[in-house]
């Protein structure tokens, strides 16, 4: 008996294993359905309010652009953000230079061995850095292209897979994965909602501490902390670090880095950790210690889109897994609340899909 259950326990895994290796090796497909299951989840309600009085074709192509016109505007004014900070910096590359050497000095001056750290800064490394930015963002381009006509098709298809599951009334899971999918996409509305209310938030804190503080490019880093914002833990402390990186360099003193630092830090946890609990309740309940495995689980297999989309991807598979009696038990435990029943179903409704 204790063979049997180690033995289904290692095939688990290795089927674990595989499955990842799956979606890594083949991220040019999986990676653009992912994201389109998404957006599609977002956008629905839209299509179902337009639906009746234009038809299925006709509003599935006014929910696409809606979702094309969304991702376009965050999309031009995340390059908008990156590449005005990327210039920046290729354009004071010299005197940035000179002022780290200047600090690598003063450091070896009061007894503190720097000469490792002497080329770490340089001016072809800012160039390259660039020049990578610019193919990432080209890249970015093509997926969403893929990633669109994904959408464009699911929408069209979403009533006729709800009709066929609806149809299969004798099969429990078919029953469950329509249920699955009804409070999968509630959720997933409600935490693009909290997200993008403490995104907003989070970027006008920081675009306003960085003008009260004289930090050049203000409105470039409210910006890029609104965008990383969608990315929990990497995101924040990213939007984080470079404006501290550039304060130091800008102002030449370790203090008002420090501060920097500090008053960033206290946005983000506030944010966070502080407003966003608050807003979200418990409807969004997630364990942070499976947040944080997905977001680095999703970035190793898929990039920046995978530590964007790895959160829904979780949210969906814990109600999934809250729908069938053999797995209800993962769903509970990685719901993030104490010991009571969890994941409601009229928490976050029983709508359509």
């Amino acid at each position: 008996m204790v063979s049997d259950r180690a033995m289904r326990t290692m095939i688990g895994l290795c089927t674990v294993i595989l499955i990842a290796a799956a979606l890594r090796a083949a991220d040019t497909v999986f990676a653009p359905i992912a994201v389109a299951l998404f957006v599609i989840a977002l956008v629905r309600p839209v299509q179902r309010g337009i639906q009746p009085r234009a038809g299925a074709a006709a509003a599935a192509l006014a929910t696409m652009l809606l979702a094309l016109v969304a991702v376009a505007a965050l999309a031009v004014l995340s390059a908008w953000a990156f590449g005005r900070v990327g210039q920046w910096t290729i354009v004071n590359a010299a005197a940035l230079q000179a002022l780290y050497v200047q600090k690598l000095a003063l450091l070896q001056d009061a007894g503190i061995p720097a000469e490792a750290m002497a080329g770490l800064f340089d001016m072809r490394l800012m160039v390259r850095l660039a020049q990578q930015v610019t193919a990432q963002l080209q890249g970015v381009l093509s997926f969403t292209v893929v990633t669109l006509v994904f959408v464009i098709l699911g929408l069209l298809e979403v009533d006729v897979a709800r009709r066929q599951l609806e149809a299969l009334r004798d099969s429990p899971a078919a029953a469950a994965l329509l249920r699955a999918a009804s409070r999968t996409a509630a959720k997933l509305r409600a935490y693009m909602a909290v997200r993008t209310a403490m995104s907003i938030l989070t970027g006008l804190a920081v675009w306003a501490f960085a003008r009260v503080m004289g930090l050049e490019l203000a409105e470039e880093w409210g910006l890029i902390a609104f965008v990383l914002n969608y990315i929990p833990f990497i995101g924040p402390l990213v939007a984080t670090v470079f404006p501290t990186a550039f304060a130091a360099l800008q102002f030449g003193t370790w203090q008002v880095a420090v501060t920097v630092f500090a008053a960033l830090q206290v946005i983000q946890f506030l944010s966070g950790s502080y407003i966003e609990p608050r807003v979200a309740g418990r409807r969004l309940a997630v364990s942070p210690f499976l947040v944080l495995v997905a977001v680095f689980l999703g970035a190793f297999l898929w990039g920046i889109i995978g530590a964007f989309i790895g959160v829904p991807i979780l949210i969906a598979i814990l109600y999934i897994c809250d729908e069938f009696e053999q797995s209800r038990w993962a769903a509970r435990l990685f719901s993030g609340l104490d010991a009571e029943p969890v994941m409601r179903r009229d928490s976050c409704g029983t709508g359509s899909a």
